[in-house]
């Protein structure tokens, strides 16, 4: 028995191949270097759909459609459902949506987090929503629909970016949960949702905000070696650094700290807080390294994240349901290759229970 399944083989994928040795990411062929710099997240996502579905002739203008499909179903939107934290109100609102298969439905799960995020959050904040505009692309309307203004190319780009580079990831924790309710041919709506409920968890993708935490506890770069020695001291976990899979560096985190640069050429985010994020990163690497030499404890995709989203005006709460925007292709595209060529996944379990008494 492996726990947690480590280095079990689970399923084959054309979709994408975590090297966690080398420290590589490749999506159907391409490089994660690849695509961050020459891809939008619709081209991705064409990619990750291909051969999954019916390809439209024009994916971005099919997408932007979906979005304005799911804006109408806002109005099913209650008090009720604002009370909750922004992703357990986006799941509630997913749950709505049919459980359908094609390329329509595929899509409209694509949009409904984009969608119901910036409006949830306004909503929450006693604004009104704001429609999508389908012939914007999935990014910039994203921004425009949170904010109510157009964004700057670097803010569009940044958030690209994002989008991008947490597309798909090999069988990881949600990835994992939509293939095994996939299996058992329950749809592609039910398959993002359970998708969505291991995303949440701090172990996964609730980490992001957290790092913010974590800046904002360690206040200045001149503080932050007391504040990482103190925290390694009493066993406490820095968030932002190690990786299930990657033995080196994850090549997420490089991707998004370009994006992250991208902003502070353009003066879109604090240079101060940038310059307390570095300082954090050297500091804590060193001290990881030093404190356990024999665990590759390097910086992973949540830190830069962190920052970028921030910067973008995403509240830290929020953080989730924007990591769910891009890893949605991803799950969609991996619950269709489970459907179509895997089997039923039902592992077995090792009983340590007690065993019945002989009668007497």
């Amino acid at each position: 028995m492996n726990a947690g399944l480590e280095d079990v083989v689970a399923a084959s994928t054309v979709l994408s191949d975590v090297d966690g040795k080398n420290g590589r990411l490749i999506i159907r062929g391409s490089s994660l270097d690849d695509l961050v710099a020459n891809a939008r997240y619709e081209n991705v996502l064409a990619l990750l759909f291909a051969g999954f579905f019916p390809q439209t002739p024009s994916l971005p203008a099919a997408l932007g459609a979906a979005r304005a499909e799911i804006f109408d179903h806002l109005i099913t939107v209650d008090p009720a459902v604002l009370t909750l934290p922004p992703v357990d109100a986006m799941r509630a609102l997913i749950a709505r949506l049919d459980d359908g298969d094609d390329l329509s439905a595929a899509l409209r799960l694509v949009a409904a987090p984009a969608v119901f995020i910036p409006a949830l959050l306004r909503l929450k904040a006693g604004k009104s929503a704001i429609a999508p505009k389908r012939a914007s692309s999935h990014a910039a309307d994203t921004l425009r629909m949170m904010t109510g203004d157009i964004p700057s190319p670097e803010q569009t780009a940044a958030l690209d970016r994002y989008l991008v580079t947490v597309a798909d990831h090999g069988l990881n924790a949600s990835t994992f949960a939509a293939r095994v309710v996939a299996s058992t041919r329950a749809g592609m709506t039910s398959s993002v949702l359970a998708a969505l409920s291991a995303l949440k968890g701090p172990l996964h993708g609730g980490a992001p905000g957290p790092v913010l935490d974590m800046l904002d506890a360690a206040a200045t770069p001149d503080n932050a070696p007391n504040w990482i020695a103190a925290e390694l001291a009493r066993g406490e976990r820095l968030m932002g650094f190690g990786h299930r899979v990657y033995r080196v560096r994850d090549p997420r985190a490089d991707a998004l700290k370009s994006a992250v640069r991208l902003l502070a050429g353009a003066g879109a985010i604090d240079p101060a807080r940038l310059a307390l994020a570095e300082a954090v990163e050297r500091t804590a690497l060193d001290q990881l390294k030093a404190k356990k030499p024999d665990r590759p404890l390097d910086t992973n995709v949540e830190f830069y994240t962190a920052l970028l989203l921030e910067a973008l005006g995403f509240p830290r709460q929020a953080f989730t349901g924007v990591f769910a925007m891009g890893r949605v292709g991803g799950w969609i595209a991996h619950a269709r290759e489970q459907a179509e060529t895997g089997r039923l996944i039902r592992p077995r379990s090792l009983y340590i229970g007690p065993q019945p008494q002989a009668a007497a």
